[in-house]
């Protein structure tokens, strides 16, 4: 009656690390990692480019506007198989899928708790309620992955679709060394090693959504 912790077996059991070594290693002496300038741990500032590339068309704007970093980690109320739309874990909430922003950020743009807002930029769009809230910083929002997108979703204002996932404005970026192999601890493996979830990151512009429409027709 305890919960499992990462690293446990090795900790209590005497158990060698994954790695090369046996041990945690902080220091990878592989000639892709060297090439990369990362055999030691070190912090890479985030790409920073628009929710539009230069020269491309844009959405037409539709009153206020603000272009935000738009991430999805881990969401608080559900994960995985256990989605946040059962009576338990809608019952934490408010329920459905939502967009966490800065209260400020909001406000520049005439958005109030609990409006439907669009989100979107060169890659899709995605139509979810706001949360405000003061633990957003300013220039940043949430929207947690893995939200079930069946029910409760209007459809956007630029294409006319339901309302999109939380990785609708997101695309992938491939990590040179996260698709090393054969190399101890550096091994692929599906959902143990492999590419980054560099997706997670990128910019959008959020707007308050003009017209809830729910496509029945």
């Amino acid at each position: 009656n305890r919960r499992y912790s990462p690293f446990t077996i090795n900790k209590e059991f005497n158990i060698p690390w994954h790695t090369l070594t046996g041990r945690q290693s902080f220091y990878l002496d592989h000639e892709v990692m060297l090439d990369f300038g990362e055999g030691l741990p070190l912090y890479i500032p985030p790409i920073t480019r628009g929710a539009f590339v230069k020269g491309e068309k844009e959405v037409e704007n539709q009153g206020k506007s603000i272009s935000l970093r738009y991430m999805t980690p881990h969401q608080k109320w559900g994960i995985h198989t256990m989605f946040t739309d059962t009576n338990n874990m809608a019952q934490l909430f408010r329920g459905w899928q939502v967009v966490w922003m800065n209260e400020e950020d909001a406000a520049s743009i005439g958005i109030k708790d609990n409006d439907w807002i669009e989100v979107y930029n060169r890659n899709g769009a995605v139509v979810a309620r706001a949360v405000l809230t003061y633990r957003m910083p300013r220039g940043a929002v949430y929207m947690y992955h893995a939200q079930d997108r069946h029910m409760g979703v209007p459809g956007n204002n630029i294409n006319k679709v339901r309302g999109g996932t939380h990785n609708s404005v997101t695309r992938i970026y491939p990590k040179a060394t996260h698709m090393i192999g054969g190399y101890s601890q550096l091994s692929y493996g599906f959902n143990y090693y492999g590419p980054t979830g560099s997706q997670r990151d990128t910019m959008a512009i959020i707007r308050p959504l003009k017209e809830v429409d729910w496509l029945e027709d």
